[in-house]
């Protein structure tokens, strides 16, 4: 998996004409070479490269870089110059979103007489399309934590305080076998569920009120992301029609991913139904992200989208209705395209559980 990786990186070199590619994102270098840790820089040229960290690191790179050779620095900067320098490499790209001025300034310096190209984000672009590999990770991520919502939904009770819950949340996905949490929990309940990204509080919850839950694992690097409402109790009639809403614009959408069709096409499918209901203005987000090694990365789901669905995109379908001071709904699956439509990698049911 890791030379077709590398292989499409290298592709990118010569559509630009570059005899090296400046790779500072972690999230890349994870996905070029499998290192996992806090520091590294790899330089990929056409026909090698080389993998730098420092001392800390040089170990555990011996154990998971296999591609490149692993050189061990004391200074980054003087390492990534001499080594592009011995190289002969005088035409060198970087992400242009990844490096600072300043790093710029001082690598423009110790590389004088070589040009430094300023790039858009093309691994990121190549990362939209799983492997098996990284579809497997994905899955487990995803099943690991809808496990773990499952295991805490019976601590979901008048009475009960949000921080709690999240915490909970985070205690299950670990035992389940989680790295991490992808992100800071939503717990969002009564009023609080119109706050689309509304964080766990001190607040308690109350019969008859609506609570999101949006969370996500990590596992071995990639990450999930699933949005849950439930209502403890009986919900006011009016929130129950909101949830139908969200759910139907939730199915329609999800029934439309296949490939080639336009993800600005899945964006307006759920949007138009919401309008057509009366909620437009209660739902101003973009319908999904791409979820991979970052929980938000391409491709965007979204009307300003340019991208097609193809096989093997993994994206969030999730459409939500915020009524400030009232409450809110939001329904996320995280989806893989595939030839006859696409599947599920998220595995809490969607419709209304009530409490």
């Amino acid at each position: 998996m890791l030379k077709d990786r590398i292989f499409m990186a290298r592709e990118s070199l010569g559509r630009s004409s570059l005899d090296a590619l400046l790779v500072t994102s972690l999230t890349s270098i994870r996905y070029l070479t499998g290192f996992s840790g806090s520091d590294a820089v790899l330089l990929l040229t056409p026909e090698g490269g080389c993998f730098l960290t420092d001392s800390r690191y040089t170990t555990q790179a011996g154990s998971e870089v296999s591609a490149f050779p692993v050189c061990e620095y004391r200074n980054k900067l003087d390492a990534v110059s001499e080594w592009l320098a011995r190289a002969g490499c005088r035409r060198i790209g970087f992400t242009a979103s990844q490096l600072t001025v300043e790093i710029h300034g001082e690598l423009a310096e110790k590389l004088k007489g070589a040009e430094l190209v300023a790039l858009k984000d093309e691994l990121a672009e190549i990362r939209k399309v799983k492997d098996q590999a990284e579809l497997a990770l994905l899955e487990s991520a995803a099943i690991k934590a809808s496990d773990a919502l499952h295991d805490i939904l019976p601590l979901v009770k008048p009475g009960s305080v949000e921080k709690d819950l999240a915490l909970e949340l985070e205690i299950a996905m670990r035992r389940r076998g989680a790295d991490d949490k992808a992100f800071d929990f939503i717990v969002a309940s009564g009023e609080r569920g119109a706050l689309p990204h509304g964080r766990a509080t001190d607040r308690v919850i109350r019969a008859g009120e609506l609570v999101t839950f949006d969370f996500g694992a990590i596992f071995c690097g990639y990450n999930s992301d699933e949005t849950v409402t439930v209502a403890v109790g009986e919900p006011d009639p009016r929130l129950r029609t909101v949830y139908e809403v969200v759910k139907e614009a939730h199915d329609r959408a999800i029934e439309a991913v296949k490939p080639g069709i336009p993800l600005k096409e899945l964006d307006r499918i759920a949007r138009s139904f919401i309008e057509e209901k009366g909620f437009g203005s209660c739902f101003g987000h973009g319908l999904g992200h791409g979820v991979g090694l970052e929980v938000h990365e391409k491709p965007v789901v979204s009307f300003r989208s340019e991208d097609v669905a193809c096989d093997g995109m993994v994206f969030t379908i999730e459409p939500g209705i915020y009524i400030p001071g009232v409450g809110g709904v939001r329904i996320e699956d995280t989806v893989v395209v595939e030839s006859s439509g696409c599947r599920l990698l998220t595995k809490v049911s969607k419709e209304l559980r009530v409490l």
